[in-house]
């Protein structure tokens, strides 16, 4: 048995250091880009067109080896249900990407972190969440936590820090409407592989015009793809392009298998470490700079995120309870063999 909890364990660190991996990658990964191409919506645009042929070569790969179609959605449902979700997260990856022209990766890492709120402020809307004083509580301390990071900061950024937060607000709804569309069975899109699938081709649809507004001129006169003078530069874009898409496509990859083969709140335990992992990391590698009381309130964040995710797992605990209790009621020789139990017990 020790051998077993050993091995499960060793895998379980194994998933988290491939989630951590992608993770953390990926947000240094297009720091570095804006750096030497500041096109960050036509970066987002072809990474959905990379991430739509990986999960469609992945599909087809699980339909050699199962033998099973995969979900495949009508156009009414693409609509529906998946366009509200695609539109969200599309405009919550797009601006993120944009706010990294502008903004330190510690502040970008920390303003991330409200997202929590507007998860929970959609959750109590869309009823999936009760009101709760603990909640109020977790709400007051990623606030308060928040404000004071950003209080007085030596290298903050007006502009970068609204792209941030505006995808912070489009996150709680993308977060949302995709818990909706995992949760409706009869869609068949709870494997994220099928989701990326639908999805890309509808957030690609959604970021096109954002990008031909702000993006298309400066573009169309930028040596950095059209006018290029030599071969090489071009193909160093194009590699550097194609690892983004790598990384955010193997990020959802790695979320899906850590969820699966351990728990949600592995994962968001997972999240906690990686966030203080990304600051210690942009303080060294980077030079962000943080002062005692932005050190303060980073600190207080994570306890407002700490609680969220103890909250979460108390209520999955007593949800799973509850569940068992009316399997058990709802069966007589179990409920007859629990009664004889408790007698003998007394």
């Amino acid at each position: 048995m020790a051998g077993v909890g050993g091995a499960a364990l060793g895998r379980a660190a194994l998933l988290v250091l491939l989630y951590y991996g992608f993770s953390i990658g990926i947000v240094f990964y297009n720091k570095w880009l804006m750096k030497s191409f500041p096109f960050p919506l036509l970066a987002t645009l072809l990474h959905l067109l990379l991430i739509f042929g990986l999960s469609a070569l992945a599909r087809a790969l699980a339909r050699c080896r199962s033998g099973r179609p995969r979900a495949a959605l009508s156009w009414a449902d693409c609509l529906r249900w998946a366009a509200p979700a695609a539109l969200s997260t599309s405009l919550d990856i797009g601006l993120s990407n944009w706010s990294f022209l502008y903004v330190t990766v510690s502040l970008y890492t920390m303003t991330k972190s409200s997202a929590i709120l507007f998860i929970l402020l959609f959750s109590l809307l869309f009823k999936l969440e009760e009101v709760r004083v603990a909640l109020l509580l977790v709400v007051l301390l990623i606030a308060g936590g928040l404000f004071m990071f950003t209080y007085k900061s030596t290298q903050f950024n007006a502009q970068g820090f609204v792209l941030v937060l505006c995808a912070s607000f489009l996150g709680g709804i993308r977060w949302t409407l995709t818990q909706i569309l995992m949760q409706k069975a009869d869609l068949g899109l709870q494997n994220p592989i099928d989701i990326m699938f639908h999805l890309q081709p509808l957030m690609f649809l959604g970021l096109f015009p954002l990008f031909a507004v702000f993006e298309g001129l400066p573009l169309s006169i930028s040596e950095k793809l059209f006018h290029f003078h030599e071969a090489g530069m071009l193909f160093s874009l194009v590699g550097k392009l194609f690892l983004g898409g790598i990384l955010a496509f193997g990020l959802g990859f790695s979320e899906f298998l850590l969820v699966s083969r351990t728990s949600s709140l592995t994962l968001s335990i997972a999240g906690i470490f990686k966030e203080i992992c990304i600051l210690f990391l942009a303080t060294h590698l980077l030079g962000d700079r943080l002062s005692l009381l932005n050190w303060l309130g980073f600190a207080v964040c994570l306890s407002g995120i700490s609680l969220h995710v103890i909250l979460k797992a108390m209520n999955s605990k007593g949800e799973k309870a509850l569940k068992l209790h009316k399997e058990a009621s709802s069966d007589p020789d179990l409920e007859l063999l629990l009664r004889h139990t408790e007698h003998a017990s007394t």
